[in-house]
């Protein structure tokens, strides 16, 4: 208590101080030069902030060193407040910005989410959704440091030029094509498909180069070329062969490409060019047959080490009952012999 009397009086003491000092430098204000009278002030200022410090020092050991627990926020102001109360402003602000967007007014539901709940990515896609697309490309490029969202925006903006850049930063070069197509672009847009396809072959993606030449750059002899190639250095050698025969449209030259590559086919990937045959023997009645006879063949070729192959008789003989019969008796007489 007498502790506390006495920082009363100390502090009566000090205003009173402060007072007379400032009516001490008006008074001399008109005897001194500007330099003089702001060294004084300055001075003044110096000598009265420590006292202040000292004070508020004094002050806080008063006070009761276990003050209860609280959770703190806004920390920068050295404010308390309590969860709840927390919570019921958060909800609050919530509200209000529900409240903007159902009112078409996305700006301001943005700023409510930046300011207010600090949530960044809320306000940019709400500006975004408001259609504000450059002002959400800003906020998630400096805010939120999202470049692909960022980009995205910039494209619904048709600002294609930031986005290109984004996009090349981010490596998408199959975006960064998509773009200079849409502005007229073709020898950059072709440049870029073309890294697309290397990455893709380097990587023994083939089919997906093919489709980059076929449905990008319009080069339908090239995605066949690479088809090939998929197929020849089995590299994805079915889904290549697959999509390569997909591709021919007209039957007559599908039947004669499917026997031409039949011919040229190594003995260790016709069971995969049997796979091929299966899905070719159902897309029209005029390459049944040829596609029977080379499964013939494979199979024949392949039976006395793979038994099991001549299951594959049935994917031929769909409604042959006389053949399913044959294949029943071939694997019982089989199985008698590995038991004698």
């Amino acid at each position: 208590m007498k502790k506390q009397k006495f920082i009363e009086k100390f502090l009566t003491a000090f205003f009173i101080l402060v007072i007379f000092k400032v009516i001490a430098i008006i008074a001399q204000s008109s005897r001194m030069d500007i330099q003089n009278i702001l060294g004084s002030v300055f001075k003044f200022i110096f000598f009265a902030a420590i006292a202040i410090v000292l004070i508020v020092i004094l002050q806080n050991q008063e006070k009761d060193p276990l003050p209860p627990a609280r959770t703190t926020y806004g920390s920068s102001s050295g404010s308390y407040i309590d969860t709840s109360l927390f919570d019921k402003l958060r909800s609050m602000y919530e509200d209000i910005a529900r409240k903007h967007i159902e009112d078409n007014e996305y700006k301001k539901a943005a700023i409510v989410y930046m300011n207010l709940l600090k949530d960044n990515y809320r306000a940019a896609s709400t500006l975004e959704q408001g259609g504000f697309y450059n002002e959400a490309a800003v906020v998630f490029l400096r805010k939120v440091q999202s470049k692909a969202d960022a980009a995205n925006c910039y494209v619904k903006a048709k600002q294609y030029d930031k986005a290109i850049t984004l996009y090349k930063e981010l490596q998408q070069k199959e975006k960064v094509g998509d773009l200079y197509k849409e502005i007229n672009d073709l020898g950059n847009a072709l440049i870029f498909y073309q890294m697309v396809v290397d990455d893709y072959t380097q990587s023994h993606q083939m089919v997906k180069a093919s489709l980059i030449y076929r449905n990008k750059m319009e080069s339908s002899q090239k995605a066949q070329d690479i088809l090939l190639q998929g197929w020849r250095e089995n590299k994805e050698a079915l889904n290549c062969l697959n999509n390569y025969f997909s591709n021919i449209s007209e039957i007559n030259t599908l039947e004669k490409e499917i026997q031409h590559l039949y011919k040229e086919t190594s003995s260790d990937k016709k069971l995969i060019y049997l796979e091929a045959m299966k899905i070719e023997f159902k897309k029209d009645q005029r390459l049944q047959k040829p596609t029977r006879d080379i499964a013939y063949h494979i199979i024949a070729e392949n039976i006395s080490n793979r038994s099991e192959i001549v299951n594959d008789l049935k994917h031929f003989n769909p409604n042959d009952e006389v053949i399913l019969k044959d294949i029943s008796r071939y694997k019982t007489g089989r199985n008698k012999m590995f038991r004698n």
